[in-house]
């Protein structure tokens, strides 16, 4: 896994959305963008996560998301 920022960028906000450390998901996102995945592909994370971390921190990360792509 070693220099495969786009994998270890999906990783680190799938472990931020399920841990609720809604706080740091922003520049994770904008990062995980940076490395090459797409805002569609951090979509389905969350939606994904949805049935693994529950609906409340899934919901929370989709309003900082939407915030995050934004700018």
């Amino acid at each position: 896994m070693h220099g495969d920022h786009p994998r270890r960028s999906l990783i680190t906000v799938a472990a931020l959305i399920t841990g609720g450390n809604t706080e740091q998901l922003p520049g994770h996102l904008r990062r995980a963008r940076q490395n090459g995945l797409t805002e569609t592909e951090l979509k389905e994370v969350v939606i994904h996560l949805a049935f693994y971390a529950g609906w409340p921190r899934a919901m929370s990360a989709v309003q900082v998301a939407k915030q995050a792509f934004q700018s």
